[in-house]
């Protein structure tokens, strides 16, 4: 058996780190199989030698966490928890620190894992940007800011949005209304995203003036977009031939952001995934970076990180066969 203990001295640190009820200290006590509690200031944790010692290196990396003025809470402890038994705690602190955007009531959006931060610093650096993840990862929420980011500081002229018209079940042809109104269900995610960034009254003057641009991705043909924001949403339902049109239409001064999830694809059967293709054959090419997210990403309620995970796991194909008394098992 082994004890680690640690004094917090600030009395607002120590509620930060505890959370309500002492649910953050529960929540270590159970994943890293420990005993943790409070005693007057002073973080104690028993157990096993091991547990122990590795706790202490999480523990130390959650305070440093709350020293920079970072809430606490359980999936954030839980990602911390991952990310030590991967080796991956240096510096996760200034990961959740650092400011990407600020919306229009004034709350700072910051990348929330290492994976997101290797987006938002890809984006910074290459004219192309592929971001692909599951659900929940914050891909297409995060490439919203970085182009509202561009526009507001001048880097940009315009923001386009557009996504491919294909959907389990569904056409465009089937919604009623002009080709706004079809458009609309397909772009909501982008819509509310740009909504927060700009404030409503401003976003929908900037619709007006043409600043931001939606359209489906069948419109893309025969333009070039130079000096604009292109955001490509739900690219997994692109063919390789609407990928390809996609982007060649990239113009001067103009940076692209492809959006999608490989493990919801709704093209009909035998087609293959333009997203799929396109990172395969483009991932050595300068100016162009591609950030695989995971169910570690998922920065939604705890629960979809199960769900994503579960799913995974239930879609892998087996690598090889089990044998049992010279018969397929």
């Amino acid at each position: 058996m082994k004890n680690y203990t640690v004094e917090i001295k600030s009395g607002d640190r120590l509620a930060e780190f505890l959370g309500v009820f002492d649910e953050n200290l529960n929540v270590l006590s159970k994943e890293l199989g420990v005993t943790a509690y409070v005693d007057d200031g002073f973080i104690k944790i028993m157990g096993e030698k091991a547990s122990v010692d590795f706790a202490s290196e999480v523990v130390k990396k959650l305070l440093e966490v709350v020293e920079v003025n970072e809430p606490l809470d359980k999936s954030r402890i839980l990602y911390c928890i991952d990310m030590a038994r991967e080796g991956k705690l240096d510096g996760i602190e200034k990961t959740f620190s650092g400011v990407v955007a600020v919306t229009s009531r004034g709350k700072q959006i910051k990348p929330k894992t290492l994976g997101q931060k290797k987006y938002v610093d890809a984006i910074n650096k290459n004219t192309i940007v592929f971001g692909v993840g599951p659900a929940g990862t914050g891909k297409t929420y995060l490439a919203v800011c970085m182009a509202a980011v561009a526009y507001k500081q001048k880097l940009t002229e315009k923001i386009i949005l557009t996504r491919p018209a294909v959907e389990a079940g569904e056409k465009l042809g089937f919604l009623p209304g002009d080709l706004q109104n079809k458009v609309d269900p397909y772009l909501r995610p982008l819509y509310d995203a740009l909504s927060e960034m700009f404030g409503l009254e401003t976003y929908q003057k900037l619709i007006e003036k043409g600043v931001i641009e939606i359209a489906p991705l069948a419109y893309m043909r025969g333009r070039t977009l130079s000096n604009s924001y292109v955001i490509l949403d739900e690219a997994q339902n692109t063919t390789k031939e609407q990928m390809k049109m996609f982007l060649t239409r990239l113009g001067e001064g103009s940076k692209m952001l492809i959006t999608g999830d490989v493990t919801q694809i709704d093209l009909p059967q035998g087609k293959e995934s333009g997203l799929i293709h396109a990172t395969k054959i483009l991932k050595n090419i300068d100016g162009i970076e591609i950030v695989n997210l995971t169910h570690k990403d998922v920065v939604r309620n705890p629960l979809v990180t199960e769900i994503v995970k579960a799913y995974s796991k239930a879609e892998e194909k087996p690598t090889q066969r089990k044998i049992k008394d010279g018969k397929n098992e």
